[in-house]
C-alpha cells in the first residue's frame, strides 16, 4: 500500500469520525451560540457589512479565482520551458484540485437539503435542525431544496491545499499549508459569523477538500508515470 493511498484511506477515516463528532453532538449550536445575540435576535457580523464582505468574501473569492487562472494560462503558454516542466504535476494537481473541490461540494450541498444557522427556529428562521442522520419533521412544509451543507465558500480556500504538492522543500509545504488553512480558515469563520455556516460544515469541507486532493494527487502521479 502506498503512501498516499494510507493517506486517503486515514483521512476518510478521521472525516467520518468528525461527522459521527457532529451528529451526535451539540457542539454545532454551542459554538454557533457565541455568534448570536438572541436579545438583539441578530449575528456577530453584519451578512451587509460592505468591507468584511469585500475581504473575506467577494475579494478572496475572485482572488482565488484569478491566481487559478493565471496558473493554468500561465502553464499552458509557458509549458516548454524548464521550470513549468519541472513543476508540471503539481500545477496539475492545483489546477485540478481549484475545479474539483468546489463541484465537490456544490454537488453535496445541492443534494444534502439542510439548512444553515440563520433558517434554523433557534436563531430566528423557520426551519427544524435537519443533520445527515435526522429528517424533516412530518408536518413541516418545505417548498424547496435547501443548499448549505457542507460549507462551500470556503471550498476554494481549502482547495489551495494542493500547493502542498506544488511546492518542493518542507519549509515551503509549512507555509503553503498554514497559509492555505488560514485561507479557508478565514473564510469559513466569515460564514459563520454571519449565521450561514456550523462549525461542522467548514471542517468537513476541509476535510472533503484534503480528501479530493490527495485523489487528483494520486491519479496525476499514476498517469504520470505508466
Amino acid at each position: 500500500m502506498t503512501k498516499i493511498t494510507k493517506q486517503i484511506i486515514a483521512t476518510s477515516v478521521v472525516l467520518l469520525l468528525f461527522i459521527a463528532l457532529f451528529e451526535f453532538s451539540t457542539i454545532d449550536t454551542w459554538v454557533q451560540d457565541y455568534f448570536y445575540h438572541a436579545d438583539l435576535h441578530q449575528w456577530l457580523l453584519k451578512k451587509d457589512a460592505e468591507i468584511p464582505r469585500l475581504i473575506f468574501y467577494d475579494g478572496i473569492k475572485r482572488l482565488i479565482i484569478l491566481s487559478v487562472i493565471v496558473t493554468l494560462v500561465g502553464s499552458l503558454l509557458f509549458r516548454k520551458s524548464s521550470l513549468v516542466q519541472e513543476y508540471r504535476e503539481g500545477l496539475l494537481i492545483v489546477v485540478l484540485a481549484a475545479i474539483f473541490v468546489p463541484l465537490l461540494i456544490g454537488a453535496l450541498k445541492a443534494t444534502t437539503n439542510i439548512p444553515c444557522p440563520n433558517d434554523l427556529k433557534h436563531y430566528g428562521g423557520t426551519y427544524p435542525h435537519i443533520t445527515l442522520l435526522t429528517s424533516y419533521p412530518q408536518n413541516f412544509v418545505q417548498t424547496e431544496n435547501i443548499r448549505c451543507y457542507p460549507a462551500g465558500h470556503a471550498s476554494g480556500g481549502f482547495a489551495l491545499l494542493s500547493l502542498v504538492f506544488l511546492f518542493k522543500t518542507k519549509r515551503n509545504k509549512v507555509i503553503a499549508t498554514a497559509s492555505a488553512l488560514s485561507i479557508g480558515w478565514s473564510m469559513g469563520l466569515y460564514k459563520m459569523l454571519i449565521g450561514d455556516h456550523f462549525l461542522s460544515h467548514t471542517i468537513v469541507t476541509m476535510l472533503l477538500a484534503w480528501l479530493t486532493i490527495l485523489v487528483v494527487r494520486k491519479g496525476v502521479y499514476s498517469i504520470s508515470n505508466n
